[in-house]
């Protein structure tokens, strides 16, 4: 592994204000992340109409901003949809796609995390690309025919430009649940995942693998020492400074 740093993603979903963002990020801030968690590049993904206040409050600091989803398309008749010119507008750095909740609750298929991830790319954007199995997926033992399939979409229609991207494998029955994956079960599904980006593309062999799924600061250390976990993406965790700095010096 020739990864340099853990990479460490607040997911904040639908939550916020900006009485609640302000005083998040104030905590944040005086965490001193590029200080006390030196090893980490991280960054934060609030929802869309609060990207502007975080960026600009986020300025200066070691913490990136990201989208938590970005439209397949550049612009147009695409109500509702956020292209990623706008997201870079404001300083944006990633872009979360593929999202278990974007899959099940709006049923973006395979190949529209793909389109959104080469959108992504192509506007400046790093593409975070989330795969994962649901419970009964894994009890049947589908998971790596299930993660393999959606990270094959996504190869296929970046080619060599997969080495660009950021993956991220979150099982869906371990998303708010409580429920963690062991760091054995992690590591066999992000091995799984190494060996498939790295026969795709050498280029790919060393891309940035997270895990997600009930991230916590007392898990946080034994994840992360597995060998091909690279960070993680955190949701609930990220909304609370004193975890998510905690979880950032983790790694």
């Amino acid at each position: 592994m020739s990864v340099m740093k853990k990479l460490v993603v607040g997911n904040w979903k639908m939550h916020g204000s900006r009485a609640f963002n302000a005083e998040l990020i104030q905590g944040l801030l005086v965490a001193d992340l590029a200080t006390t968690a030196p090893n980490a590049d991280v960054a934060v993904c609030p929802p869309c109409v609060f990207l502007a206040d975080v960026a600009d409050a986020l300025q200066g600091s070691a913490i990136a901003v990201g989208t938590q989803d970005i439209s397949a398309q550049t612009q147009g008749a695409y109500t509702g949809e956020v292209a990623g010119p706008m997201i870079r507008e404001f300083g944006a750095t990633y872009a979360i796609v593929g999202h278990s909740e974007r899959r099940s609750y709006h049923a973006e298929s395979d190949q529209l995390v793909a389109d959104k991830a080469k959108a992504a790319l192509s506007h400046g954007l790093v593409p975070i690309v989330c795969v994962g199995e649901t419970l009964a997926e894994r009890e049947a033992n589908q998971t790596e025919a299930v993660v393999g399939r959606q990270l094959q979409a996504v190869i296929d229609t970046l080619g060599d430009d997969i080495a660009r991207v950021v993956v991220a494998y979150e099982p869906v029955w371990a998303i708010g649940t409580g429920k963690t994956a062991s760091p054995a079960q992690a590591q066999a599904v992000h091995a799984s995942l190494r060996a498939q980006l790295a026969k795709a593309t050498p280029k790919a062999a060393d891309i940035p693998l997270l895990y997600g799924g009930s991230v916590k600061p007392d898990n946080a250390v034994e994840l992360f020492s597995q060998p091909d976990i690279n960070g993680g993406l955190i949701g609930g965790a990220a909304l609370k400074a004193a975890d998510f700095a905690a979880i950032a010096r983790a790694a």
